[in-house]
């Protein structure tokens, strides 16, 4: 097995970047999820009930996370020193402002008054403490630093659908090739190019699977969600993909290989 391809996502529920590495910090991918979308309100906000928001590009530029956003240009994401916190799921976390004109231009795409924030060093956003017991760093991520996917897995997702879909709907960060369609929901711990992860929970899928990532609308089928219940649906819900956290940091590029070092079998034993 090795890795088919990684993903990073600089903002929450933007478009992502397919990379060819990536180097791992005590966040998870470095710059993964650091930034965030927030209503008048603080709360996040995700394609979940925006769903055009798939449509802003996001772009890397020596250290720096642009945003393109339809109809109103690019705009570069600067963090300015207006302190807040803001809530993500049950969990309130410490970000900074972003500067007004990127803020002001997605407002006006989006036709609500939403604001840019930047998740700080200093912030510190506990990973799910019922799944880790050690006490670990998640950046904006919905709750884990990496979410890893098989290649094989959606080979056959899509063999039962009518229209075939894409790994960006699905938002991973590492994709494996080489193993069995499902072979992920038994792993429990990998090393790839030396980093290990732990693998410490299903990935539990929702709406935003339904979006299409090029033009931002949600699938009337709600396809694949609607598949995917008939047949991967688990006390954690409709799983696609297993979240995990890294044991060491490192770089991880396409094509390292990926080795399982422990399974549910062999925890067990």
């Amino acid at each position: 097995m090795q890795v088919h391809s990684l993903y990073v996502y600089p903002v929450k529920s933007l478009a992502g970047i397919q990379v060819s590495s990536f180097c791992i910090d005590d966040f998870g991918p470095a710059g993964d999820r650091r930034w965030m979308i927030v209503d008048v309100d603080r709360q996040f906000v995700s394609q979940r009930n925006n769903p055009e928001l798939a449509r802003i590009g996001t772009r890397l530029e020596a250290g720096r996370v642009l945003v393109n956003i339809p109809g109103e240009g690019e705009f570069p994401l600067i963090a300015g020193d207006e302190d807040c916190r803001v809530r993500i799921w049950g969990d309130w976390a410490k970000a900074v402002y972003g500067d007004h004109d990127a803020s002001e231009a997605l407002s006006r795409y989006c036709g609500a008054t939403f604001r840019f924030v930047f998740m700080p060093d200093e912030s510190f956003r506990r990973v799910d403490a019922s799944r880790v017991t050690e006490y670990r760093r998640v950046s904006f991520a919905d709750g884990f630093p990496f979410l890893i996917t098989s290649l094989a897995s959606l080979e056959e997702l899509n063999s039962r659908l009518e229209t075939p879909v894409e790994m960006r709907r699905f938002r991973p960060n590492i994709v494996v090739e080489g193993a069995a369609p499902w072979d992920e929901d038994e792993w429990r711990a990998l090393s790839i190019n030396g980093t290990a992860f732990s693998l410490v929970k299903p990935c539990s899928r929702c709406v935003m699977t339904t979006v299409d990532p090029d033009h931002g609308t949600k699938a009337p089928d709600l396809q694949p969600l609607r598949e995917l219940g008939k047949f991967r649906r688990t006390p954690d819900g409709v799983i696609f993909g297993m979240n995990a956290i890294h044991e060491s940091s490192g770089e991880i590029r396409v094509g390292s290989p990926v080795a399982i070092t422990t399974t549910a079998k062999t925890e067990n034993q």
